[in-house]
């Protein structure tokens, strides 16, 4: 199987994020894995998408993720152009939120570049096509009430006051964005000065103004749903729990949040099952459900991470079965060819 992995910058990525993790399984088990950053994809005259890509020989073995980027990313690594089209798998696993600001023409452009992919048969995920709809958090709110928090969006600064006014408790962040970056608890005591939060949240766009769950001062769970169901493994799923750091109420690994094993009950689960119909129909193969209490509080689809955490307390290697999930798909297409009118890819 020839796989192609898109990121935001190939020379960026590190060893401990999913995406490496899930290029070196690939090559471990013998496919020819490609990475290629947003800027290096191209649309030639003859209508082929092309990208230069990085990889390592064939030949070579890697006992780790490290090993396995250092080559990649280095003189051992193989730089060259490929076709695209000529790909049996295209994983879009780029944050465009990461480059929202700086590079806001990356922001779309994995999806756009991937969709035209899509045309000369490769199979492509998570689908471009449902990825549109997802470019804010606003994709959120499209899913069941019963499993989301009380919301408003909006840049009109008295109606987030009534908002807080009316919660007593709430949280504030950015419609566009990730990471942590730009979120405020608002306290009662908070109300006078709220200006000021507003004005750092609302800098960029659209403010979300959010039930505060009481849960969330325990943290929060990272379950992975592939092809629709949670990820499990000889009855292990695959997923984490972050706690927060501190006084901070995030509980964002890189804003301060600690891992911890995860205890999936059958809320967990029963969440998972109502959020599945929408992301089988966007054809979301692999996505993250962050869970507080018994509310979604975030359904990440692009570049979910975690993986790695996830076998942390596991001890199963997730990237392998997410890796054979995409070959069987592989061979599905093979076997079958371009004629998928009755067959939800998504669920193969």
């Amino acid at each position: 199987m020839k796989i192609g992995f898109i990121v935001n910058d190939v020379m960026t990525e590190e060893s401990g994020f999913t995406t490496t993790r899930l290029a070196h399984e690939a090559h471990r088990q013998g496919h020819e894995a490609f990475i290629m950053g947003v800027g290096d994809m191209a649309y030639d005259p003859d209508e082929s998408i092309r990208a230069r890509v990085r990889s390592v020989p064939m030949e070579k073995k890697y006992k780790s993720s490290e090993s396995y980027l250092t080559d990649l990313q280095g003189k051992k690594g193989i730089s060259q152009r490929i076709t695209v089209d000529h790909l049996d798998v295209l994983m879009l696993r780029n944050v465009p939120s990461d480059d929202y600001l700086k590079r806001p023409w990356a922001s779309t452009t994995a999806a756009e570049f991937g969709r035209v992919a899509m045309r000369h048969g490769v199979i492509v995920v998570n689908d471009p096509n449902g990825l549109a709809k997802a470019n804010s958090k606003m994709y959120f709110q499209l899913f069941p009430e019963e499993v989301r928090p009380r919301t408003l969006i909006t840049r009109d600064r008295d109606e987030i006051k009534q908002f807080a006014k009316a919660e007593g408790r709430c949280v504030l962040k950015p419609l566009q964005g990730s990471g942590g970056a730009s979120v405020f608890l608002v306290n009662e005591g908070d109300i006078p000065n709220l200006n000021q939060m507003i004005d750092a949240v609302s800098r960029d766009g659209f403010v979300i103004c959010q039930e505060y769950l009481t849960a969330a001062e325990d943290g929060d769970m990272r379950l992975f749903v592939m092809n629709g169901r949670p990820l499990q493994v000889k009855g292990k799923y695959a997923a984490f729990r972050r706690t927060r750091s501190g006084g901070d109420m995030r509980s964002n690994i890189h804003a301060g949040g600690r891992l911890a094993e995860a205890e999936i009950t059958e809320k967990d689960l029963e969440i998972a099952e109502i959020v599945r119909p929408k992301l089988v129909q966007d054809g979301m193969f692999l996505v993250g459900l962050d869970i507080v209490g018994d509310k979604l509080m975030e359904i990440n689809v692009f570049s979910p991470g975690g993986l790695g955490s996830a076998q942390k307390f596991t001890k199963i290697n997730f990237n392998k079965y997410v890796i054979n999930a995409l070959e069987r798909k592989a061979n599905y297409m093979k076997y079958y060819g371009r004629n998928f009118d009755n067959v939800d890819m998504c669920t193969l």
